[in-house]
């Protein structure tokens, strides 16, 4: 059914924004089945008609949520690897990337996602399943470029292997890293960006 906007909180256009931006550091924190709608319209001092607005169920708000973020993690991968010329410093700043979200009290938010993945909506499940295997792909090509004798681990027998095995390393030692300290993130991953390059 359709919901009536409120005049008084959707004629700017940066309220879409500012719900998702709401929505995004509440799931980073939280997990998908312990935000409502009513949990962000309290935080942003909105009705929940005026979310149900821009976003008829939860399954879109989120699914543009996770469309937005994989598009600016792309963005941030392309900067990342025109910025840096090595393998070593790719991956570094890589790992840099989730540390910076541990540092800020959140964890990934398509890892968060992927902890719920038996509650998502179907339309949620394959965009955080995209953002897996954009990241995957991304490091498989990195890695396949390197000319410098690395991109090997023991055990792995090609670039996607290294790949597949670093992405789950940097998701899941988000959640297994002591009290989620970011300096103790940084130091395990960058043990593994050694092994991998040397």
């Amino acid at each position: 059914m359709p919901v009536s906007p409120d005049p008084a909180t959707t004629d700017r256009p940066d309220t879409a924004e500012r719900i998702l931006d709401c929505a995004q550091e509440r799931l980073q924190r939280r997990g998908y089945n312990a935000v409502s709608y009513g949990d962000l319209a309290e935080e942003l001092d909105l009705t929940t008609a005026a979310i149900h607005y821009h976003f008829p169920s939860k399954g879109d708000l989120v699914q543009t949520l996770v469309r937005r973020y994989r598009r600016t993690s792309a963005q941030t991968r392309n900067r990342l690897r025109e910025k840096n010329d090595t393998l070593r410093e790719r991956l570094t700043q890589y790992v840099d990337l989730f540390s910076g979200i541990m540092d800020g009290g959140g964890l990934c938010l398509c890892g968060v996602l992927a902890a719920d993945e038996d509650t998502l909506p179907d339309e949620v499940r394959r965009e955080v399943r995209g953002f897996f295997d954009d990241q995957e792909e991304w490091l498989t090509e990195i890695i396949a470029a390197d000319t410098t004798g690395g991109g090997n681990l023991q055990g792995c027998d090609s670039a996607r292997a290294v790949a597949r095995l670093f992405l789950a390393a940097v998701e899941g030692a988000m959640l297994t890293t002591p009290n989620r300290d970011p300096a103790t993130y940084t130091e395990t991953l960058h043990t593994l960006v050694d092994s991998i390059v040397t």
